[in-house]
Parts: C-alpha cells; structure tokens; sequence
C-alpha cells in the first residue's frame, strides 16, 4: 500500500470502505477498498467470490479490478477509478433523463450482463448504487455477492436491496437464476425513466404488496411456482389488478414500458435474457456495428449512403470470410492477452503464498469455465419451467461487445432549461422538457 496515496473515502458499504487514491508511481486515479473483516491467509483471499469472478471477467462494462494486496491480515482490492454511481447521477437531477441516454446506459449494462451470465455468474446485487458511470460509460461493480450458475442451491433468500429483489427471493426460495439480475434491470429502467423507485418497499411483505399494485397480483395461471412459494411461508398475494406502466411512467416510450413489462414478470422463466434484451426493439432504433466488424480507419457512426453501401456490400462478398476469420483469431488471441493480464494483476501480491495456496490457485486457473445449462424443463425444483436458451454463446459473443452509433449530450451536463434533446440518426429534436419535483421522496438507508 506504500505505492498508494488516499486522498478520500469516497463509500462506505457492509463489507468495506471505500477510497479514492493516486499511484505514486504513475499518477493513475484508483479506488480502492478495503474490507473490514480480516484475512490471515491468501488461501482465504483468492477464494472470495469477488476475487474469482472478476478475474474470470474483462468487459468494458464490467469494472476492472487491478490488484489484491494483503497488509498486517487487511485485504485491500484496487480497482480502476470511475466518477459517480448511478444513484447519484439520478438524484442530483431536476429533469428527466431524455430516452437516449436511458437507452444508451442500459444498452451497455446488458452487454456487461450478457458478458457475465455466459461465464457462469450472477450478480444478485443489481441496484443504481452498484453501477459505476464516467462521462457516457457506465460499467457494473460490487461482486461481493455474485454466484457461479454452476453452483448447487441452496441459495441465500437475503441478496440485493429490497427495491430491486425479485419476487420469488422475496419468497425465499433457496433455487433461483441469472433471472434476479433481469428483474434487477427492470425496476432500474423505471427508475431511470421516472427518477423515482418503481417498488420502494418498507419490508419483504410491503414489497411484495407493491409489486402486485404495481403489475398485478399472479394467477396460478401465470405463476404457479409463486404460489407454492406463497403457500410454504403461509403468505398470501393481496388481490389486486395492478396499472397502466404508460400512465405510471408517461415519460417512457411504448418499447421502453414493453421491455419493462418484461423484465419485471413474475415468472422467472417470462423474463428475457441479457442477450434477448439487447435484441428488444427499444434498442433498434440505433445504427450499430460490432467492434470484429468495424474497419480501423473508420470514424463514422452513420449508416453509409446508398451508393456507398452497394460498394462496401461488393468488397465484404470478396473478403467476408477471411476478414470474418482473421477478426475472430484477432479478439481470441488479444482477449486471452487480457485475461492474462488481468490474472496477473490480481496475482502482484500473491508471490509469498504457501504451496498449498499455489496448488488452489493453479487449479483455479487451469478449471475449464464450466457452460451454463439450463434447469430441465421437468424438474419440480425449477423456478423456470419451459424455459428454452437458442444460442446464447454465439448471440452473446457477437452482442457483449456493441457500441452505441451516436453519442448524445453527456449524463453529467444538465439539460438545457425547459428543453429535452433527442438524437435520432443524426438529426436533433427539441421538445418541451418534463418538469419534475427536485430530490427523492424516498430514503434508500433501508438494508434490509
């Protein structure tokens, strides 16, 4: 820790403190934190889950953790430095955030999703306070809680915020999925569009109440797992019809309230995946090319003119399969470069570990990344029953890594007073701004 100088603590979590920091040696800015229960070995260190899962991971919206150092039993984790957290952004503001920014923030969350839910993990502790932005980069932090896919239940019921838990946690079941990070996202895109909590409950049974005023108590029809759930803590659903999102949230566009409505299903199974977020018409309204497809000289974020296009159709038939090819050799061999890398950041301070930590941490490198198998359709443990996955690896390897076409007006610059500005292809809109009421009614001190 010598190499580093603390200028502020900048959070304070249940698990840990956390600072911003300068490298002495190269002036980078680092956040750093360090964790208030003691470590007195590295064995103990290289097995916490936020250590394996991020060095399993190297996304651009996932954060990057740089180093893992041990100093008198105090286990300190470096990670790169970004500006606010979601929260933040949101209740600092007095206009609503315009769609495109909305669109283009969680564009990229499901791509850090998609990234993650493919190597076997899930977060579980989705929420804006866990969701780390600079400038128009948003990235997800805090694996503290993430689990393997592969892991065997049962799980813990006590994951997440209350606000954005899912429903069959908030039942207790010990067997659930990636499908809480989805619900997760869900009540995250409300908020985003609305700026206020869509199920700010005061406790699990007022959560759940909210929900169903929200989008309607199940049916044994649409969730009869729920109601299993229900029957074997003794709680029943109240009786009621839900609302209008479109009239809960009049600043969303019909694909945002559909993608919503998706998300926060109750069934896990009627949630859609990462990857079929990304493939939601919400987000098809922009022009986008993946980084394997996209020519180095090029700068141009438009789609390219008729002629244009008849040109570059003509050169991509000739050289389609050899470019195709050398691109996928290319991102295969600089993304095991990264991961080594990264391996070897996280491993800096590991080098005094005893031979029995050698031999765990070897195995823990050379382990295949075990796939992600979907829970059989029969069985009675199965919270998502008839749900089918159609080639996730492929769709997820060519979705995980897209960019946006157009940058829009920076989230950290207010908007112009009485006015929203939406880019659509280029072409600026101007219309009348919604005034809202400055600052938050609700406190989020609530942890339990």
């Amino acid at each position: 820790m010598e190499r580093y100088k603390l200028i502020k603590e900048v959070g304070d979590g249940t698990f840990g403190n956390v600072w911003r920091a300068i490298s002495k040696q190269t002036g980078e800015v680092v956040a750093i934190k360090k964790m208030k229960k003691k470590y007195y070995s590295w064995e103990e260190c290289v097995n916490l889950r936020e250590v394996k899962s991020l060095r399993k991971m190297n996304h651009p919206n996932i954060v990057k953790l740089k180093e893992v150092i041990r100093e008198n039993d105090i286990l300190y984790f470096v990670f790169e430095y970004m500006e606010f957290n979601l929260y933040q952004l949101m209740k600092d503001r007095v206009k609503l955030f315009c769609e495109a920014d909305i669109r283009n923030l969680c564009f990229q969350v499901f791509q850090g999703l998609a990234y993650m839910h493919q190597r076997g993990y899930f977060h579980r502790d989705l929420k804006p306070e866990n969701l780390l932005v600079t400038k128009d980069i948003i990235k997800i932090a805090d694996f503290g809680l993430a689990r393997e896919i592969s892991s065997q239940p049962p799980y813990t019921e006590y994951v997440s915020t209350r606000w954005y838990r899912a429903p069959e946690v908030l039942l207790q079941s010990c067997i659930y999925s990636s499908k809480v990070d989805m619900w997760a996202m869900g009540a995250i895109m409300a908020e985003l569009c609305n700026l206020r909590p869509l199920f700010p409950g005061v406790s699990e049974a007022d959560e759940i109440y909210k929900i169903c005023s929200v989008i309607g108590s199940p049916t044994n029809e649409s969730w009869v797992d729920g109601h299993y759930l229900a029957r074997d803590i003794n709680y029943q659903f109240p009786q009621l019809a839900g609302v209008d999102l479109s009239a809960l949230i009049p600043s969303a566009s019909k694909d945002a309230i559909n993608l919503i409505k998706a998300l926060c299903s109750w069934d896990p199974s009627k949630r859609p995946t990462a990857v079929e977020a990304l493939q939601h018409p919400f987000f098809q309204s922009y022009f986008y090319v993946p980084p394997s497809l996209r020519p180095r000289s090029s700068v141009a974020r438009t789609p390219p003119s008729a002629g244009t296009r008849v040109l570059l159709d003509q050169q991509g038939v000739r050289r389609s399969s050899g470019a195709l090819s050398n691109s996928k050799l290319t991102n295969n061999l600089s993304s095991q470069k990264l991961n080594a890398s990264l391996s070897a950041g996280v491993q800096r301070k590991l080098d005094m570990v005893n031979e029995d930590a050698n031999k765990s941490d070897k195995s823990l490198k050379t382990t295949k990344q075990a796939k992600y198998r979907p829970p059989a359709k029969n069985s009675p443990n199965s919270l998502n029953k008839g749900m089918t996955v159609h080639g996730v690896s492929g769709a997820a390897e060519k979705l995980e890594n897209m960019t946006i076409g157009a940058r829009r007006q920076s989230l950290g610059q207010p908007h112009p007073p009485g006015v929203n500005w939406i880019s659509e292809s280029g072409n600026f809109l101007i219309r009348p701004g919604q005034e809202i009421k400055s600052g938050r009614t609700y406190s989020r001190k609530v942890a339990g």
